[in-house]
């Protein structure tokens, strides 16, 4: 009785070992005809979610029991099934979220039970799928007009990528689209730190949003600082630099500024129309007070016209010698075209005209 006691036990424990593994091994097979039948152009999105949820359960079985739970191909087979369904489920938000957790969660457990690395490929197809899987939900919130989410997404796969420019580039397009300006200023400047192509854009960008949006001219006369030493070629910073400070009241702080870069590179007419610009905007913004002024009120509105020509005659020597070094500068040309005007000089006026009509149109 003992040996034939025995022996059931024996067929009981092996009828109990296959069943375990059996599972495994029917997510394996599963997998494989996933593989085979998800390239055709007849299998439909609802069938190939139907499959991968199918193979899923099959490791929801092996992980469930005590002994196939220690498997390392029972959670990187997991991973596979649970990452490719975050991936291709484009209908719900909800379930692609639920299967990238399985599908990270299972990585996890894989990676600290493959101690052989005989699951090393599938490991790293499934984190291909999980990264994948976050850019696209990040691309699909986007397209939603769902900026918020896309935002998250698209800086959780930084996370998984630090290296990756277009994520967050993506983030901080996002969080600019929620006017969301702190978080965008953040992810542009990571662009910069990896020295992306596009950083220059991207200052310029940073720094108008800074100015117009969240108003600080402090923070922006930071970023031109550091812009400007990346970028010294560009000019426009340096313009929006003076003009910070002649908005502050400080126009000799533009013109100490201008005045030693002009004298570093005296062969640069930007910097002498820079210069120029500086009493220019002052006698524009005298023009402005002075068309509040009743018609009535002579004696006032002559002081202001005769303020006005001072800063003018103040600007026309840097126009001048800008057209000295660069006779077809056209910032120049077109400034000294409304003083010109402005004054009724009708001969310089004409001579002017002449000078620009006759500029390459672009």
């Amino acid at each position: 009785m003992k040996r034939v006691f025995l022996s059931i036990v024996l067929a009981g424990v092996v009828s109990s070992a296959f069943a375990q593994k059996s599972e495994v091994n029917a997510a394996k097979n599963d997998w494989g005809l996933f593989q085979l039948t998800s390239s055709s152009a007849s299998t439909t999105l609802a069938k190939k979610l139907e499959s991968l949820a199918k193979g899923l359960a099959h490791t929801d079985k092996a992980i469930a029991d005590e002994k196939s739970k220690v498997m390392p191909e029972a959670w990187s087979y997991r991973a596979l099934f649970a990452s490719s369904a975050a991936i291709l489920d484009s209908v719900s938000t909800a379930n692609a979220d639920a299967n990238l957790k399985i599908a990270q969660d299972a990585v996890v457990e894989a990676k600290k039970l493959d101690t052989k690395g005989s699951e090393k490929d599938n490991i790293n197809l499934a984190e291909t799928n999980i990264s994948n899987a976050i850019r696209n939900g990040g691309v699909i919130a986007y397209n939603k007009k769902d900026y918020k989410t896309a935002y998250q997404k698209f800086v959780a796969a930084t996370v998984i990528n630090p290296n990756d420019t277009a994520m967050y580039l993506n983030a901080g397009i996002a969080a600019r689209l929620s006017e969301d300006y702190p978080n965008m200023i953040a992810q542009f400047k990571k662009v910069i730190s990896l020295n992306s192509p596009q950083s220059k854009d991207l200052y310029s960008e940073i720094i108008t949003t800074t100015l117009a949006k969240q108003k600080d001219t402090t923070a922006a006369l930071a970023i031109i600082k550091e812009a400007s030493a990346k970028f010294p070629e560009n000019t426009d910073w340096i313009k929006t630099e003076t003009q910070i400070y002649i908005d502050r009241g400080d126009a000799a702080k533009s013109e100490q500024m201008l005045v030693a870069l002009a004298a570093k590179e005296p062969n640069n007419p930007n910097y002498q129309v820079l210069l120029g610009n500086i009493y220019f905007s002052q006698a524009l913004k005298l023009q402005a007070d002075r068309n509040k002024i009743d018609p009535k009120k002579v004696k006032e509105f002559n002081e202001v016209t005769g303020k006005m020509n001072a800063l003018l005659d103040k600007s026309l020597p840097f126009y001048k010698k800008a057209l000295e070094v660069d006779a077809k500068n056209q910032g120049a040309l077109e400034t000294l075209k409304t003083i010109y005007a402005f004054r009724n000089d009708t001969k310089n006026y004409e001579d002017i005209k002449k000078r620009l009509d006759a500029l390459p149109k672009q």
